[in-house]
Parts: structure tokens; sequence; C-alpha cells
């Protein structure tokens, strides 16, 4: 039988190579999860009304075109989420597979939305239109840290009357 070898001397877990990049790295980790948190938000505030959130969410020039429209400026924003998320409609985003281009301080940011309406009447309302697209936004790293500076979406499929 023969014997297992082991170095003399540990291998160091960082090299310079790495060491040197290390906190590179963990900058862009961190950002990502900045602006993936930033999607995230905007998806539960379009679920639960939360229009006011769009403060710490949105640029002050964002710029917005989905099917409810287009808008300009943070509170042209706010005001076509109101519009198109009333309370008299629930509706439930489903966001995944966000992914994110880093470039310094500015990202472009591509996600799928899954969006389904059901108007409020009783106690757990009857889902009556689902669409699916494709989110795209701009990203902007500020003093506050990363906003979104822009919102697109392409509409992909849809099933259903839309409430």
């Amino acid at each position: 039988m023969s014997k297992i070898r082991f170095p003399a001397r540990p291998r160091p877990l960082l090299t310079r190579a790495t060491a040197d990049t290390t906190p590179r790295q963990l900058r862009e980790l961190l950002d990502r999860n900045e602006i993936t948190a930033l999607v995230d938000r905007l998806g539960r505030a379009l679920d639960e009304g939360r229009f006011d959130d769009f403060q710490a969410l949105y640029t002050p020039d964002a710029t917005a075109k989905t099917p409810g429209g287009k808008a300009e400026g943070r509170d042209a924003l706010t005001a076509q989420a109101r519009r198109n998320h009333s309370a008299d409609k629930r509706i439930q985003h489903f966001i995944s597979n966000v992914m994110i281009d880093l470039d310094k301080d500015e990202a472009e940011v591509r996600a799928n939305l899954i969006a389904t309406f059901a108007s409020a009447t009783g106690t757990i309302a009857e889902p009556q239109y689902t669409l699916g697209e494709i989110y795209r936004f701009g990203a902007l790293r500020t003093a506050a840290g990363w906003r979104l500076s822009r919102v697109e979406t392409t509409p992909l499929w849809s099933t259903g009357t839309r409430p």
C-alpha cells in the first residue's frame, strides 16, 4: 500500500494574484447584491402599493417604458405605478434570473418577470391575467448607493384578460 505524500509546506489559500484582486471582486459582489436588492424591492413596492419607496429606488431623472405607458422623472414613474397598480387590483410580480453587467458606476440589468393580475374581490382573489416579460434596467451608483435610472419591459406572452 502506498503512502499519500503531502507537501512539506501548505500552499497559501490566496496567491499574490488573487490577493491583489480580492478587494475588487468583493466590491463587485457587494454591487451585484445591492442592485439585485433594488430589483427585489421594486417588485415588493409594486405588489404592496408602497410607491413612496420609489424615492429610494430610482434616480430623480429615471425613465420608464412599460405596457402601462412612458414616464420621465421619479415623480412621473410613481404616478404611473399608482395608476396601473391600484388597490382594486392584486398584482404579484415574480422576478427571477437577475443578470447584471457592471461597468464601474453604471450597470445594465436584465431579469425575467411574470406578473399575475387578479381582482380584489373576495378573500382570495382568482387570477385573471398573467403576463410574461423581460425587464431591462439601467442602474447608477449615487452618493446614496445604487439607484435604478431606467426601466423598460418587453412583453413576451400573456394569458387571460387584464382586469
